[in-house]
């Protein structure tokens, strides 16, 4: 199979059963950055993001990323302050502005104009809504592992989240857990019996090795650059670290993982009574397929058709507590077009 259909059957069986031992309302999502020093220089297939004490107050906010320079911006639900104070000196303009604008758009500011400047307060508290970050890594064939070695490596010195697995479909030997750091948990991802008609079966999980709980609140190692004899790190306080998983968990919130669209092709169905969601599953290929650099005209079993009119949105909605249009906590807003 290859790793983009792994990876989406993952994450629906995820989000609709939860991990081993787990329950299933942890946010999920797919393609997140996974480094600090380096930003883009570890990307995670799958992050699970678990309710933290006040995960209620986050849905009732906004069914959006919220801004990191909003979060940390100082301004709160009671005293309204100039925008341009609010946001930290070493904050450049354009990005305090953009994410001033940003946090107006989705509801988590409010403004009012005084004298001719606009002022801004939170429509509620920041919740404390997060708790646990694991992080998995989908290689569904340990005989082609590519930089699979040093991305588990990375993830295990870093500390960034709190669990990081390997999934995949291989059988899994002993050399292959020699060769992967300890801390790491292992699973062995399968079909079952049961099939959904169209060529999938539901996934079942044996957990080959438990994973061990990373230092996420103490300095991390982040490897840089690899070089014959030595290797380039960077030294990653913990603050810096609870900065970046803060920003995980808003993008998987904002994201979540059905971020693929349906090919505009006859031979494309929805596929996944056994999951949590339709999936792009091509009847020609007998698979799921990854629209954006499988389909298309140069596909031999392309027939052209109107893409299959699916609200990937509307279904976590409807199968997750993320809400699309939450109740809200916005009092008054005024126009963007008055930050000139």
């Amino acid at each position: 199979m290859s790793e983009f259909a792994f990876e989406l059957e993952l994450c629906a069986h995820l989000e609709s059963s939860g991990r081993p031992g787990a329950s299933s309302n942890a946010i999920v999502a797919r393609q997140l950055g996974g480094a600090v020093a380096e930003p883009g220089g570890r990307i995670l297939d799958i992050v699970c993001v678990e309710p933290g004490p006040e995960f209620d107050q986050r849905l009732a906010l906004t069914g959006e990323t919220i801004p990191d320079a909003a979060i940390e911006a100082d301004v709160g639900p009671g005293t309204a302050r100039y925008w341009k104070d609010a946001f930290a000196d070493d904050c450049h303009p354009e990005r305090a502005k953009s994410a001033l604008e940003r946090a107006l758009k989705i509801d988590f500011f409010e403004s009012e104009l005084r004298n001719g400047r606009e002022y801004v307060r939170q429509v509620a508290r920041y919740p404390d809504w997060y708790s646990r970050i694991v992080g998995i890594e989908n290689k569904p064939d340990l005989g082609t592992p590519g930089d699979l070695e040093a991305q588990l490596r990375t993830d295990a010195s870093l500390g960034l989240v709190d669990e990081a697995i390997l999934a995949t479909e291989s059988y899994v030997t002993g050399a292959h857990l020699n060769r992967i750091p300890g801390e790491i948990g292992v699973w062995r991802v399968s079909r079952g019996d049961t099939s959904d008609g169209v060529g999938n079966r539901k996934l079942e999980i044996e957990v080959v090795r438990e994973p061990m709980s990373l230092s996420t609140d103490e300095s991390g190692i982040e490897p840089l650059e690899y070089h014959p004899g030595h290797t380039d790190v960077a030294v990653v306080s913990p603050e810096r670290k609870a900065r970046t998983r803060r920003r995980i968990a808003e993008r998987a919130f904002g994201k979540g993982w059905r971020t693929f669209r349906f090919p505009d092709c006859e031979a494309c169905e929805p596929s996944g009574e056994e999951f949590s969601t339709p999936l792009p599953f091509c009847s020609w290929k007998g698979r799921i397929v990854d629209a954006e650099s499988e389909c298309g005209a140069s596909c031999a079993g392309h027939d052209p058709a109107s893409g299959l009119e699916i609200d990937l949105e509307a279904e976590r909605d409807r199968r997750t507590p993320w809400r699309r249009e939450p109740s809200g906590e916005r009092r008054r807003q005024s126009g963007l077009d008055q930050f000139g």
